[in-house]
């Protein structure tokens, strides 16, 4: 498998990237120590190979009165495919739902949703989730605090894994 990034300066455009994705490329290239031409180059290879996956706007979701945030974790009655398919196409639809992951042991799947407030989380779970014949059981925990949420990807884990991957 190639590595798709390739030296220090890729890592040091993508830890700027995700710091501001709006810096400009002259700006980005006199942070990192490459002259503008290298820079953008390297930054159209990291979007051509997907490493750039997209650029985005991170939006408060207080923003919109969405102040309460549920973990909520989703067991399925069977685990076939029409199930999941029908799960997952479900969860796709919702606004409410920020996050949607397959996890391993004894529940199927992870969800961090937003409301803004416990009725509006109540009547989520009552009218969308537990109306869909998949869902056999849903457990909820509400966040009290978030501690750390920067969406970064670990820069330092990737350097080392590359280094002994070698």
């Amino acid at each position: 498998m190639q590595q798709k990034i390739a030296d220090d300066f890729d890592r040091k455009i993508l830890r700027e990237l995700q710091a501001d994705a709006r810096i400009t490329n002259n700006e980005l290239a006199e942070r990192i120590g490459l002259s503008p031409s290298p820079c953008l180059r390297r930054v159209r290879r990291l979007e051509e190979t997907g490493v750039i996956r997209s650029y985005t706007t991170l939006v408060d979701p207080s923003a919109f009165g969405w102040s309460m945030v549920a973990i909520a974790t989703i067991r399925l009655s069977r685990q076939n495919e029409d199930e999941i398919v029908m799960f997952e196409d479900a969860i796709r639809g919702w606004e409410e739902v920020l996050e949607c992951h397959l996890v391993t042991g004894s529940r199927d799947y992870v969800l961090k949703v937003v409301t803004g407030s416990l009725e509006q989380y109540e009547r989520f779970i009552k009218e969308k989730i537990a109306r869909l014949k998949c869902v056999a059981s849903i457990e909820t925990s509400f966040v009290m605090n978030t501690i750390k949420e920067p969406p970064l990807a670990p820069m330092h884990v990737a350097q080392k894994c590359a280094a002994v991957l070698g």
